[in-house]
């Protein structure tokens, strides 16, 4: 058989990886006992609830308090006797689909899309790259340290979006390929994740979580182990990108990129043209208030008042009604609109270029939204059926017969794998740690422990797992093959895990909880 008959075994797109998933769910509710059944309605909607889902508060409530009284076995009854779905497009309620990330996106495509027509973009990468000559592998631990601050203080995640083109076709200018650029971000961030402090969205939601069941956390201890775990992990995730980018920067064929990814990257993020654009008054100005609006996205999701710092309340809701600190997709979403008027204004562009640019780049993200939108969708699914509860009841009962090193551990092993079903960490915190917690304080062993081990486990799943917005949204923007990345990132992940384990199993001792 000649060579170019040889079909060669080429990874589904992202798409047909979540699809995938979610029929395997449904299939799996139908042998497992005490779950509810998915119906074939259940699937057929999964993608749109995923986009527009709403939660039914009165069930949910029913569920707490199913929880509460008689445990997870109690509440799954619940959720089988109930009428409805917990998440479900015709609910009254709560709206927790994913469509205001999605719209995000569309809209940092469309504020993307006006400030790349000023060409004030292209200008300012190649300035940049010009006066880092020679030291262009300095922007990764530069960026990778900043980015991982963003996670381990607030949990940066969906928001790292708006990030992923401009550091991709910074890095693509610099020498390396796509892969350097979407690492940069998605480790960045996410070793800061895996290596909480004091994010709100992991250790807060946590330290609330157990609270409510009677437990006390030591802050300051769940702080240092912490903290020891992020600076590790963060120099591990360092050396290893900046290690493969030396490959790629001395030898393009060193990529793991294919032809096809590496030709979606060039289309999308390299500028063909042999004029060199000045970075003229103008263009500085668009860059000004270019990097103004990323400022101002990072100041206004950070919740100032966990901080204890409340200048912001009452002196900045007058913009559109919330305060800095209070601001989420909405907000951020009507702001990086806004933004691109004022930009296009600036650089003084035809009414008629500002609405094509914007309308041209947010079909540039329409692929990313949708991929957001069913990821949201695999995890309704399992909460619909109570298949996550199932699990977590299961990996209670591990953890049940086990004490002292090897308790954290264990913990850590079981939060990897219901990280996988439950990639939100409050989420996973809200249902795991009422649990847990009391579990590890009957056993004589310190509820410290087993946050540190939520907040690492669910860390490094969400560098990997496909039911993650972030992680198959990020590559999308970046031109990236999920295969590519599980190729890339694997050997880190085997580091990473191995570096967790021993720091969960030696920090409770050094610091004596």
């Amino acid at each position: 058989m000649s060579q170019d008959k040889k079909k060669k075994f080429k990874f589904p797109s992202a798409y047909t990886v979540l699809l995938a998933i979610m029929i395997s769910i449904a299939i799996i509710t139908q042998v497992v006992p005490g779950v509810k059944k998915a119906q074939l309605s259940d699937l057929v909607m999964a993608p749109v609830t995923g986009m527009i889902g709403v939660k039914d508060l009165e069930l949910d409530q029913a569920i707490s308090i199913s929880m509460e009284e008689g445990g997870i076995e109690s509440a799954l009854q619940t959720i089988n006797d109930a009428e409805g779905s917990y998440m479900s497009v015709w609910n009254q309620g709560q709206l927790k689909g994913a469509i205001d990330v999605a719209l995000f996106v569309l809209i940092i495509g469309g504020f993307l899309g006006v400030v790349t027509k000023t060409g004030a973009l292209d200008a300012g990468v190649g300035a940049l790259v010009k006066k880092l000559k020679g030291k262009e592998l300095m922007l990764i631990p530069v960026l990778m340290l900043l980015f991982s601050l963003g996670g381990t203080s607030y949990g940066m995640a969906e928001e790292s979006l708006a990030f992923y083109a401009l550091i991709t076709a910074t890095m693509m200018a610099a020498g390396f390929d796509p892969l350097v650029g979407a690492a940069t971000l998605l480790l960045g961030c996410g070793v800061g994740v895996l290596g909480s402090t004091v994010n709100p969205f992991a250790i807060g939601a946590a330290v609330s979580a157990a609270g409510a069941v009677g437990v006390t956390i030591n802050q300051g201890s769940t702080i240092a182990i912490g903290a020891v775990l992020w600076i590790v992990t963060l120099a591990i995730a360092i050396m290893y990108v900046m290690r493969y980018a030396k490959k790629v920067y001395a030898n393009k064929n060193a990529t793991l990129l294919s032809k096809h990814e590496l030709d979606a990257a060039h289309d999308a993020f390299s500028n063909d043209s042999e004029e060199i654009l000045e970075l003229d008054g103008r263009r500085k100005f668009v860059l000004v208030l270019f990097t103004l609006s990323f400022i101002v996205m990072i100041a206004s999701v950070i919740p100032w008042g966990d901080f204890g710092v409340t200048i912001f309340d009452n002196t900045t809701a007058w913009f559109n009604g919330s305060p800095l600190g209070a601001w989420w997709f909405p907000e951020l979403t009507v702001w990086f609109f806004l933004m691109s008027v004022l930009i296009g204004f600036v650089y003084r562009m035809p009414e008629d270029d500002i609405v094509g640019s914007f309308i041209g780049g947010c079909a540039d993200m329409v692929g990313v939204a949708l991929v957001v939108g069913i990821s949201r969708g695999v995890s309704f699914m399992m909460a619909n059926s109570g298949l996550d509860l199932y699990i977590l009841d299961k990996a209670s009962g591990v953890l049940s017969g086990v004490s002292g090193m090897l308790f954290a551990n264990m913990a850590y092993l079981i939060y990897i794998a219901l990280s996988f079903l439950i990639p939100s960490t409050s989420g996973l915190a809200s249902v795991s740690m009422p649990i847990f917690a009391p579990l590890a304080q009957k056993l004589n062993i310190a509820p410290e422990v087993i946050v540190s081990a939520f907040s690492a486990g669910s860390g490094i799943v969400n560098l990997v797992t496909p039911t993650s917005g972030v992680v198959m949204g990020g590559l999308a923007i970046a031109k990236i093959d999920y295969s590519t990345w599980i190729k890339f990132v694997t050997k880190l992940l085997v580091m990473i895990f191995i570096a967790t384990v021993a720091i969960l199993a030696i920090a409770p001792m050094i610091l004596g909880i």
